[in-house]
Parts: C-alpha cells; structure tokens; sequence
C-alpha cells in the first residue's frame, strides 16, 4: 500500500478514540470504540456509496476505504460500479478501467471479513447513458439524442437485459439488498407512447410500472429492491402498487424536509425508508468544495432521519453529477461522452467520513466547527487554535463562476480576497501527523485559487474592450498560469498515485486544465498540429 492511501485511509478510529502518530506523520495503530456507545435507535443499515462513474479507484485504495469504513462503524458499502464493473453476457457495457470478476469476488469477500455488507447499485431506468452509448442498446432509449435514460414501455427487451445484469450482480453479491437507482428520470414520459400513457394513466403509473417489474425481478433473485424516492416522492398516486419488499432512500443533500413529496404519507402505508445526505453534491467541483454545507446537512439531516423512523443511513459521495456532455456523429450517433463536473477525489474526503461516524454515535446533532478543531488535533496534531484556523480556511465563502462572472455581485478580485486570506493562514498550519491527508486541504485550496485567477483573465479576454492589441499581454498572463498549473499536476499526481489510476489522474488534471489551455492556444496560434 502507498504511503499516500496508508495516510489517508488506514484502519482509523471510531468517533476520534485517536492515538498520535510519530513524528513523520505516519499514525500509528489506533484504538476503536465500542458501538454500544451508539443510541439506542441506532441505524440497522449504517452505510456509504462509493461512485466509479469516474475517478475509479485501485483495488488497493477500495479494500483501505472499507479497512477505514469499518473501523468508523460502518457495515453497508453500496457499491455503484457502473461502467468498472465486468458484466459477464453484457461485456460490451464495462469500459476500459473495469476490474476483473476475480477482484469483485476477492473485494467482496474482504468487506464481508469485515463486517461489512456489499450491496451492487444497478440503475435500470435513468442515469444509463453508459449502456445506451453503445449500438447494442440502442432501440430502448427514450430518445434518440439524449440518452440518460430507457423507454419504460419497451418492457420485454427492458426485462430481458436487467433480468440478466440483476442475475450478474446476483451471483456476484451475497447482500440481501440490489439498489436499482430510479432517481432523477427527467424524460419520464417523453416519448410519445410513454407521453400517452402519462396523459391518460398519470405519470406515477408510468414510473411504478416500471418499476415494479424491475423490483419483482430482483424479488425472484431473492433480494430486496433498494430506490431512490425522489421520482415517487414527485408523482406518489400509484406508489402501494410497488412490492411491499422494496425499500425507499429519501437523499436530502441540504435542502427541507419533504424536498420531493411527502415522505410520511408513504411511510403511513408501510414503506420502509433508509436515508442519504452527502459528502459531495452539487455545486462541488475540482476548484470549488462546499465544505460547510456538507458538514450542517449530517449536523441537520442524521437526527432527522434518526427521528423519521429511518432504518437506514447512506452517506452518498458523488464523482460527478450524472449529466454528459456528447460528441455525435450523424443521426445523434455517440461518438464520445464526457461527464458535466468532476469533483475532487474522494481521497480528499477523510474529515467528512470521520464527521460522519460522528454524527452516528450521538442522538445530538453535529457541531461541526467543534468536530474540526478535535479532528485537527487528533488527526494532525495541531493546536486549539490551529483548529479554528482550519475551520475559519474550510468555510470560506463557495462562490460559483457561471458564464465567466462572479454568480454575486462580487468582482473577481472580492472572490479571491478569502482564498488568498485561507491561503495566508494555511501557511502557519503546521500538521505533525498524517500531511498526505493535510496536503489535500492546501492543494484543493490553491486550486482554487489558481483557477479564480484564471476566470479572471479569461473575463479580460471577453470584455468589450479587449482588442488585437491586448492578445500578447494576455497571453503572457497565461503562460505563467500554465507553468504554475504544471506543479498543481505533479501535487495532485503525487496525492492520488496508488488511490486513482493513472489514466484517471492523467485525466482529471487534462480536465481541470483544458479551458485555459485551449484560451492559450486561441491567443498564440498553432498552425503546426
């Protein structure tokens, strides 16, 4: 294992029962607490979703995150393979980064050694542009071009493909549970057979229908059907038609109660609900994370679920949104696909898991301003000061850019003004301990950073008085952006090495780069490639 992920994500303690690490900051083993120390109406289900959409981790760096997993206290991993994950009869759905049928096996039964239940997540309605890219699909999309999603009337070659994939993770899972996502169906009565049904019927029969078929199909595996309930919470009239087996995840990244629908009148009929807050959502990005608002959604939403009678708790951490941008041929063939928003690795992630195991362990909510000064402390070895240093660099203001400018009235320079004041104090903070898992905090930050400077000088390039005469200066400007950026690289290589592939790292770095390398290039000229 890698110095990088041994950092990060060793065995650890549960509820910050931490012993110091030496000097060089490699922590040495820990203490674990005893989860009779839980409330008594603890979760049964006490979980985390793991995204490989993009940024698909090693083997290495999966089997550290469940070592990390449960020591918190954790026994559920619901694993969304996607693309990574080797389909037997449909080999053509697994991608280039996909792990072998002998790595599953040998994963799953890690996490069962430790205690830890591996539920497949399969969705099977939307977010299934990964199988409907590809020609062998392609007479069950809803709509030609945009392909997130399968026509929910096609139910016979619909129920032959998802029995078999079900059947697949089946043979491959020992959980008692298949999540068959459901979530986010925006073109749910598009095409004009499905818009017809929707018309005459309501679109909850529409959506349940479906649904219900793929539920009864993983009941006859012997397995319980795990949802998203988003879309039945939105469209709820014909929700008692679904198997009383199936089991519905309210997802509330930070938003009110009963954001989607009414949650207790489902319950009143006796539908079982687990829970998902998140550690990264929407607006996270690679230059921008929400630290603030993912520490008050467990601080808010845990005792609530905990008060709603919730079995269940999993905490979601997306890679990405789920939307694409396409590269087509004619006739909206897809030639490529590339994801909308990449968000820092998980391997960034560490103080949010450990807020997490946290917010489990007591009835209380979470203050999370006083978990981040004991975490500095214990993870880092820094001072009661230096923890509110860390908090105060944490929750600076998440200010977006959208279409080139500030989404405030602020100017750039008002934007970067708290990341350079983060910055100035993240240069006093001085970790004894664990300083891969620091480091992340400081490059996230310089991203930042880096990146606002750059919108600042593209904002240049798009004012009305930028002129002929103006290219050379500008691009001047950039070119010492572009060198700086080379080092952002080789730390981000450095800290994912051993966590991400290097395809992947290679990736994501070409990712966060190519705007302004294509701005550069726009200015100088190339005529030679």
């Amino acid at each position: 294992m890698t110095d990088s992920i041994r950092n990060f994500l060793l065995p650890a303690f549960v509820m910050l029962a931490l012993l110091p690490g030496c000097s060089n900051g490699t922590p040495q083993p820990q203490l674990q607490e005893s989860l009779a120390e839980a409330p008594e109406n603890q979760f049964a289900v006490r979980g985390f979703h793991v995204d490989l959409r993009i940024q698909v981790m090693t083997m290495e760096a999966l089997k550290a995150l469940a070592d990390e997993l449960a020591g918190f206290g954790l026994n559920t991993l619901v694993m969304e393979w996607e693309a990574s994950y080797p389909y037997l009869n449909n080999a053509t759905i697994s991608n280039e980064l996909a792990y072998t049928r002998e790595e599953v096996k040998e994963f799953i039964a890690y996490c069962e050694g430790l205690g830890i239940d591996v539920i497949p997540l399969q969705q099977c309605f939307g977010h299934v542009e990964y199988i409907l890219r590809h020609d062998r699909y392609s007479e069950l999309k809803e709509d030609r071009k945009e392909i997130s999603q399968l026509c929910p009337l096609k139910e016979e070659a619909d129920s032959l493909l998802f029995a078999d994939l079900f059947a697949d993770m089946a043979s491959m899972h020992n959980s008692d549970y298949i999540h068959i996502g459901g979530d986010e169906t925006y073109l749910l009565g598009h095409c004009p057979a499905c818009s017809l049904k929707a018309a005459t019927e309501g679109k909850s029969k529409l959506f349940v229908d479906y649904m219900k078929m793929m539920c009864n199909i993983v009941i006859d595996l012997g397995k319980k059907p795990v949802m998203w309930a988003d879309i039945l919470l939105k469209y709820p009239e014909a929700a008692s038609e679904l198997p009383k087996e199936t089991i519905f995840i309210d997802w509330n990244y930070g938003w009110k109660t009963n954001y989607f629908g009414d949650i207790a009148a489902l319950q009143a009929q006796g539908m079982e609900f687990w829970g998902s807050p998140a550690i990264r959502s929407h607006p996270d990005n690679s230059y921008v994370t929400c630290w603030e608002k993912h520490f008050n959604n467990q601080r808010d939403f845990i005792p609530y679920a905990r008060e709603a009678g919730y079995t269940g708790i999993i905490m979601t951490s997306w890679s990405t949104s789920g939307l694409y941008g396409f590269t087509w041929d004619v006739n909206y063939e897809v030639t490529d696909m590339e994801q909308i928003r990449n968000t820092y690795p998980l391997s960034g992630f560490r103080i949010l898991l450990a807020s997490y195991a946290e917010a489990l362990k007591t009835s209380d909510p979470l203050d999370p301003e006083a978990f981040v000064a004991r975490y500095a402390a214990d993870r880092f070895g820094l001072t009661e000061a230096d923890g509110k240093l860390l908090w105060e660099i944490l929750t600076i203001p998440p200010e977006l850019v959208v279409n080139g400018k500030p989404a405030t009235s602020a100017s750039f320079a008002e934007m970067r003004r708290p990341v350079e004041e983060a910055m100035a104090k993240m240069k006093s903070l001085k970790p004894i301990y664990n300083r891969d898992e620091f480091e992340h905090f400081r490059l996230m930050l310089d991203i930042r950073d880096h990146y606002l400077r750059f919108r600042e000088a593209e904002a240049r390039f798009n004012s009305p008085d930028f002129g002929a005469d103006d290219r050379d200066a500008l691009a001047a400007d950039l070119e010492g952006l572009i060198r700086e950026t080379k080092e952002l690289d080789r730390r981000f290589a450095r800290l994912q090495k051993g966590f991400l592939h290097e395809s992947e790292i290679a990736q994501q770095n070409m990712i966060r780069n190519r705007k302004l390398m294509l701005l550069h290039r726009r200015l100088t000229g190339n005529r030679e490639v």
